[in-house]
């Protein structure tokens, strides 16, 4: 039986030794984050982070051996021309646009990139979901659902929503990139309050071949060993490539009794 490649794993890191410590984990991938604008408001009253990385720390990541940096921008406005050339100029490797509304932002967005690095675009909106086909007509290399903000912008309370409905799977059929992915993740035993078997269980069966490693995974990392944990992260994953379609369908029932549960408390869940 064929390997299945590795999930890639971004980690939003750009500390240098930290950097360091996870590249000898085989994580190779790091997110700088320059999305700011407006998401205080947009955010308010969800349990959700705001960074605001800098033109040095991307520097910084994309000089070191190894690493690919990646930058989520700012939501597409008067200002994405002047990311775009300045992540260029810091060496980054891939850039993705989020809160993207329409295919037209998309279209802008790649012209400004005009071919000089990788680029991708997050769905994270309702009118983005609805418009997932013509999106797909552009040529990217990576996709990502952002489960938070599109929860917000459905009117939901829970990320597995969107899940749990059939939307995410929808828009995952529109797309045929080299890239995708979904949601996050931390180490294998840990997530709350949805675990994280489960989660990567949805990501293999809807054909990711990328996620970020959730904020909550810091934490949860502390105190253990961080290539042993990134080892069993990917032998799981490699055991779901062999599942049969019949466990497949087993362990999807799973993920919907739980996520109906977490939906039915009317908790606000958000990663």
């Amino acid at each position: 039986m064929t390997r299945q490649r590795d999930i890639k794993l971004i980690l939003f890191e750009n500390e240098p030794s930290s950097v360091t410590r996870a590249l000898h984990a085989e994580i190779t991938d790091f997110m700088t984050d320059w999305e700011y604008r407006g998401k205080e408001i947009r955010q308010s009253g969800h349990d959700t982070e705001i960074n605001k990385g800098t033109l040095s720390e991307l520097a910084a990541v994309s000089a070191m051996p190894g690493a690919t940096s990646w930058c989520r921008l700012n939501g597409l406005g008067p200002w994405t021309r002047g990311e775009v050339a300045a992540a260029l100029a810091a060496g980054v490797s891939v850039l993705l646009l989020p809160m993207v509304t329409s295919a037209d932002e998309v279209e802008t967005f790649l012209e400004y990139v005009d071919g000089r690095c990788r680029a991708g675009v997050i769905i994270e909106t309702r009118e983005a979901c609805r418009c997932a086909a013509e999106i797909a007509e552009y040529p990217l290399d990576a996709v990502y659902v952002g489960l938070n903000d599109l929860m917000i912008s459905l009117g939901k309370r829970s990320i597995f929503s969107a899940l749990a409905s059939g939307l995410v799977e929808e828009v995952r059929a529109c797309f045929d990139v080299p890239l995708f992915g979904l949601g996050g993740l931390t180490v294998l035993d840990k997530g709350r309050p949805l675990p994280c078997r489960f989660f990567i269980q949805e990501m293999s069966r809807l054909g990711c071949t990328m996620t970020f490693l959730r904020r909550s995974y810091k934490h949860d990392i502390a105190g253990r060993d961080i290539p042993s944990e990134v080892q069993r992260v990917q032998a799981y994953w490699q055991e779901l490539s062999r599942r049969t379609g019949e466990e497949v369908a087993r362990d999807h029932r799973r993920f919907l009794a739980a996520a109906g549960e977490i939906e039915a408390s009317h908790t606000r869940v958000t990663i």
